[in-house]
């Protein structure tokens, strides 16, 4: 692991994931390049801001989930190569059901360089600590569809609320919303903001499963 990154789960207290992309449940349908392990990475500036929070997170009733944090750049290149792939229909419906699988990069829901290979950007959603099930959002992550974007209408009330409680927590602890996915925000002072780094995830350490 590079200087500077850290397993997410070894250094914020309480926090749940599940890298999808290292699962099958993701929108290429199977493992992608680079993850080798179910686990999250992140750089140490971003843990911080995530630690922060939790605890406002938790004040309001919630816990959060990750999906994804630091993203290797053969992954990146994984996308672009599964993207120009013939349609299989095997994830269509679930994650991009209303364009074609290319004009994900057209329309900014995957980049060819993207900010998770910076280390200080992050997925994730909210879970009530009261039962533990996530909290509804109108949509799971990487639905790409103009229903994730922030301020979507075609939601329910509830579904629109917790979303703003997600941007809320986000943007008081140093984070930057994206516009297109309710689930993507970037620390704003991030580290790294000109490299984008390609070492893979590996399980290394004491770490397991927790969503």
């Amino acid at each position: 692991m590079k200087d500077g990154f850290v397993f997410v789960d070894e250094v914020v207290p309480g926090i749940r994931w599940d890298a999808k992309y290292a699962t099958w449940d993701n929108f290429t349908g199977k493992p992608v390049t680079g993850y080798l392990a179910n686990r999250i990475v992140a750089t140490r500036a971003l843990c911080a801001a995530l630690e922060k929070a939790c605890e406002k997170a938790e004040s309001l009733g919630f816990g959060l989930l990750v999906w994804d944090g630091y993203r290797p750049q053969r992954a990146v290149d994984c996308f672009l190569r599964w993207s120009r792939q013939p349609e299989d229909g095997r994830t269509k419906r679930r994650h991009y059901p209303n364009i074609d699988r290319a004009e994900m990069f057209e329309k900014g829901y995957v980049a060819a360089k993207s900010g998770h290979s910076r280390g200080s950007t992050v997925d994730l959603t909210l879970y009530h600590l009261a039962t533990g099930e996530l909290a509804p959002m109108g949509g799971d992550h990487d639905l790409m569809d103009s229903i994730s974007h922030h301020g979507a209408r075609g939601i329910a009330e509830a579904e629109a609320r917790n979303r703003r409680h997600l941007c809320s927590i986000m943007e008081a602890c140093g984070f930057r919303r994206y516009d297109r996915e309710w689930w993507h925000y970037t620390l704003k002072d991030e580290p790294y903001p000109d490299t984008y780094f390609d070492f893979p995830i590996e399980a290394v350490g004491g770490g397991a499963r927790a969503a």
